[in-house]
C-alpha cells in the first residue's frame, strides 16, 4: 500500500501532466470509475449468493488454503496419527513376527547372491544390433 509520500508524488505528477484546469474533470471520472467497479463487485457477490446459496462472508477460507495440501504434511500426519486399534494390532503383529523370526533363524541359511556375468566384446567386434528393438 503506498505511503503518503508516494501518494503526494503521484498527485504532483498528475497535476503537472493533466494540468490544473482539467484535474477536476479527471478526478470526477476516476471517482465514477471507482463507484462503478464497487457496484459491479457488489452485483457479482449478490449474484453468486443468489445462484449458489453461499455467502462469501460465511465461507471458511482456511479450508481452501493450498498449503494444507502439502504431500509431506499429509504423509507426516498419516504416519503420526495411529488409532488405538491399529497400535495394538501393530504391536501384536510385531511380537508374532519376532517370535517367528527367532524360530526360523537358526535353521535357515541365506542363499548366496548369483554372480553377475559380464560378456566383453573382442577388440574390433561390432556391438550386437536388433532392428526390431529400435
Amino acid at each position: 500500500m503506498p505511503g503518503m509520500n508516494e501518494l503526494f508524488i503521484l498527485l504532483v505528477i498528475a497535476l503537472l501532466v493533466i494540468g490544473p484546469k482539467r484535474l477536476p474533470e479527471y478526478t470526477q471520472k476516476l471517482t465514477n470509475i471507482v463507484r462503478e467497479l464497487r457496484r459491479m463487485a457488489s452485483g457479482a457477490r449478490d449474484q453468486l449468493k443468489e445462484e449458489t446459496g453461499v455467502d462469501l462472508n460465511e465461507v471458511d477460507w482456511r479450508k481452501y488454503d493450498p498449503r494444507q495440501y502439502d504431500p509431506r504434511k499429509i504423509i507426516r500426519d498419516a504416519l503420526l496419527e495411529d488409532s488405538p486399534a491399529q497400535a495394538t494390532a501393530g504391536a501384536d503383529t510385531a511380537a508374532a513376527s519376532t517370535v517367528a523370526a527367532a524360530a526360523v533363524a537358526p535353521t535357515a541359511t541365506p542363499e548366496p547372491a548369483p554372480q553377475r556375468v559380464i560378456e566383453r566384446l573382442a577388440p574390433g567386434q561390432p556391438a550386437p544390433f536388433d532392428a526390431d528393438a529400435t
